[in-house]
């Protein structure tokens, strides 16, 4: 089973780390451009995956944090909000798998047991 979490991990390191108030703002803009990228890449495997919900969450949380069009918040906001999708960025490698997606596609006469009939 192939799982593809180190955009999760990374995304979630970061997360943690932003939660430190002596990082230079240049981290911030990092962080944006990075949690945006992986929120829409994780939007985009639960679409192929159809789940709905997952990727209306993902794809809402991957424009939250873009880094154009920037969200203004106190620091005691961001610092909560970075805790909770840096959750949701962890449970993502647990709730989207290629498990999910093969299941999906019918089965070859290899894997078909006589039992199955």
């Amino acid at each position: 089973m192939k799982r593809n979490w180190i955009p999760q991990t990374l995304c979630s390191l970061m997360l943690i780390w932003a939660l430190y108030p002596g990082n230079p703002y240049e981290y911030y803009t990092l962080l944006r451009w990075v949690c945006c990228g992986v929120f829409l890449y994780l939007a985009k495997n639960a679409y192929k995956q159809k789940q709905e919900g997952w990727t209306w969450i993902f794809g809402a949380i991957g424009l939250f944090y873009n880094p154009i069009f920037r969200v203004y918040l106190t620091r005691e906001i961001w610092t909560i909000i970075n805790i909770i999708t840096a959750i949701i960025a962890f449970a993502s490698i647990f709730l989207l798998n290629d498990n999910k997606l093969k299941t999906n596609q019918p089965r070859s006469l290899r894997d078909t047991n006589i039992e199955d009939q």
